[in-house]
């Protein structure tokens, strides 16, 4: 058993590593730590295999782990964070060139604007609208109702739009199809 659990995370690492990669960092905004975030989603899911039921996807499961491990570092991070921003009054929010091409998904522009929005719309649209996953799915991964999903991202896209256009992204036809 223990031979094909290792085979099956394996698998599953080569299939969504990347993916889920692209979520924390767009969470956390530091690609080491997304780094270290994304292998401790699979240790996870490798340690606890066994509670894996098969009612949701493996990939929906594993972007629940990840999405939990992430909710706990930023909620430890906090501090920090408040600390380091109130002695370096100017903080820099862009991106690395690494981290640019690391994510490979739409624009930097985009991802600009997606990071400066509430926490809770990011997670929402980027579950639904970047990653694809279903209303369910994305209730099973944020631990949130269906109806929350569907309400937050209601409220959620006039926010993105409202950022892309204050980022000066000017790119209508992709504005729309937010």
């Amino acid at each position: 058993m223990s031979e094909y659990r290792k085979e099956e995370i394996a698998d599953w690492y080569d299939q969504h590593s990347k993916s889920i990669l692209t979520f924390i960092l767009l969470m956390v905004k530091d690609y080491q730590q997304a780094e270290d975030l994304t292998h401790d989603t699979f240790v996870k899911a490798y340690l606890y295999y066994d509670s894996f039921k098969n009612h949701s996807s493996e990939k929906t499961w594993l972007f629940s782990i990840a999405h939990n491990l992430t909710v706990d570092f930023l909620r430890k991070r906090k501090p920090s964070i408040f600390f380091k921003e109130f002695f370096l009054s100017q903080k820099d929010n862009n991106l690395l060139p690494e981290e640019i091409i690391k994510i490979k998904e739409n624009s930097f522009e985009f991802y600009k604007a997606l990071g400066k929005i509430k926490d809770t719309y990011r997670k929402v649209i980027v579950l639904r609208k970047i990653k694809g996953f279903s209303i369910e799915d994305t209730a099973k991964i944020l631990s949130w109702s269906e109806s929350k999903v569907k309400s937050t991202l209601f409220r959620a896209i006039p926010v993105l739009k409202k950022q892309l256009i204050k980022e000066g992204f000017l790119n209508e036809e992709a504005i729309r199809r937010y």
